[in-house]
């Protein structure tokens, strides 16, 4: 019997040790994190996260891939669904946004990387950080495009996750477990900072 890979290219799929790897690298010391720090940069991926719905709501309407657009969102949300598929719509994507996608992809990771170089000064901490809002940012995203597309419609339809280098292809349910457990990671690794 053949084990079956659940993102494209291969090597995406390793993207699920990253968080319990995290979490072993960071139990014994424990992460020295106070409550405010993960709060605001929670806020912060919350409501960025949101932003990148709108976007990608807005880049499926300004290049016909997003069906009843002109009308309410009621109306978007009860066409769109049934109709729309982002693993396919990669290739119907007009090559010169194509490259607009790309640079979004990027931004977004600096500025979530930003956060994270402006919360600690320790690497062990700004990746935990960078994790949680990460993760936070990715479970908000599919929130939100649900919210208002009601894409996905089920957590196996396929997505497309990022462009950079290649795109990478998998079900919706696999970024959100690794998310999920990137957010179990931190939190299990916390320890309540000293009081200064």
């Amino acid at each position: 019997m053949a084990i079956g890979l659940v993102a494209q290219p291969w090597w995406v799929n390793f993207l699920i040790l990253v968080p319990p790897l995290a979490w072993l690298s960071w139990r014994r010391d424990g992460l020295s994190v106070t409550a405010g720090q993960l709060a605001f940069s929670g806020i912060f991926a919350a409501a960025f996260g949101i932003v990148e719905a709108v976007v990608v709501v807005y880049l499926r309407a300004a290049t016909g891939l997003l069906p009843g657009y002109q009308g309410t969102l009621a109306d978007v949300a009860r066409m769109s669904g049934q109709f729309y598929v982002q693993s396919q719509a990669i290739a119907q994507f007009p090559k010169s946004l194509l490259t607009l996608e790309v640079l979004r992809e990027a931004a977004t990771i600096l500025m979530l990387l930003s956060v994270a170089f402006l919360t600690s000064t320790k690497a062990r901490l700004r990746a935990a950080v960078f994790l949680w809002t990460f993760a936070i940012w990715d479970i908000v995203y599919y929130a939100g495009l649900w919210a208002t597309v009601r894409w996905p419609l089920s957590l196996r339809d396929a997505d497309v996750l990022f462009l950079i280098p290649v795109p990478w292809i998998s079900p919706v349910w696999f970024p959100l477990l690794v998310s999920v457990l990137a957010l179990g990671a931190v939190l299990l690794s916390r320890v309540t900072p000293p009081e200064i």
